[in-house]
């Protein structure tokens, strides 16, 4: 069994950064893509991005090209997002997420099997 756990989250100021962290435990991580959702109160998840089991792969939904960056650390069994110009509308709930396939990203929640607890990003104009 896969344990994730978020960290890095936040209150900033529109224009800001942060860099969110998720340490996965419980089994081989290399063997996995991962991919980071977020919710905010009153919506769906939504896809922000995912990344492949070498890095080799990214992908990002267009709300978020070009300011946030996904990478991972496979000796350290982690995985990061990197969000730059953050704006209000990224304020939501940030959610790790495994998908037991490795070379292949998503954009579908229902492609990831294993999430962790999420850490709140709150972004003010």
């Amino acid at each position: 069994q896969v344990q994730l756990v978020e960290s890095g989250g936040g209150s900033v100021q529109a224009g800001d950064s942060l860099r969110l962290s998720c340490a996965s435990s419980g089994r081989t991580f290399v063997g996995d893509a991962m991919g980071w959702f977020r919710q905010a109160p009153g919506k769906e998840r939504e896809f922000v991005a995912a990344i492949n089991w070498n890095g080799a792969i990214t992908s990002y939904d267009d709300s978020v090209k070009g300011r946030f960056a996904i990478s991972r650390d496979n000796a350290k069994n982690m995985v990061y997002l990197q969000m730059n110009s953050l704006k209000p509308d990224d304020t939501a709930l940030y959610y790790c997420a495994r998908r037991r396939d490795a070379y292949r990203t998503s954009s579908r929640p229902v492609d990831y099997d294993s999430w962790g607890q999420g850490t709140q990003v709150t972004v003010s104009s």
